[in-house]
């Protein structure tokens, strides 16, 4: 994926110990704390779940149309989707780099903004577990199969309640089912 550079670049060092993260607002009326809320949940995943390296990643704050097309393309699915990730980690490097580059995570404002309201969520916390998910997908976790789906979501679990975020696996209703509101977790 190649992002245009014509749009605002909001690129930090970010104060976690060797991690870069750039925030490219593409598309959508995305709320000014927006990089915040994904700088906060970016630098947490990486921390809990990444290597001990330098590392530098992509956040790609969209709309729909944007994402939609991205899905189209590189899945196949034309649909929008609530965050889609691009690892960079099996892309050949011409040469060595001290920094690795972990890929992109791309979000879509209008169905985050949905599906908080369906779950009956905040915006800041799906946001937030959306941006977990997408960097665990970076950090090469999977939930193509039930084991590999358990430990990306008992990791996902770890790192939202560490942020002060409610489980978003558990039932609305109470019950123990915790596979009944998000089966498979976001749809990457």
């Amino acid at each position: 994926m190649s992002p245009s550079r014509q749009s605002k670049t909001l690129e930090d060092q970010s104060p976690v110990s060797g991690l870069e993260i750039d925030i490219l607002r593409e598309a959508g009326n995305w709320a000014a704390d927006a990089e915040e809320l994904v700088r906060r949940a970016a630098e947490h995943a990486y921390v809990v779940a990444g290597p001990a390296e330098e590392a530098e990643l992509c956040v790609v704050l969209a709309d729909d149309p944007f994402v939609q097309a991205l899905n189209k393309t590189w899945r196949g699915k034309d649909k929008p989707t609530n965050v889609l990730s691009f690892p960079t980690g099996d892309m050949p490097q011409a040469e060595p780099v001290q920094t690795q580059l972990l890929g992109d995570v791309v979000l879509a404002l209008e169905t985050i903004e949905r599906e908080a309201k369906e779950q009956g969520k905040t915006f800041p916390d799906h946001l937030s577990h959306l941006v977990v998910h997408g960097v665990l997908h970076l950090l090469g976790h999977d939930h193509e199969v039930d084991a590999e789906a358990e430990e990306m979501e008992a990791l996902e679990r770890d790192i939202l309640e560490d942020l002060d975020i409610t489980d978003p696996y558990s039932p609305s209703d109470g019950s123990d089912d915790s596979r009944k509101r998000s089966p498979r977790g976001p749809d990457v």
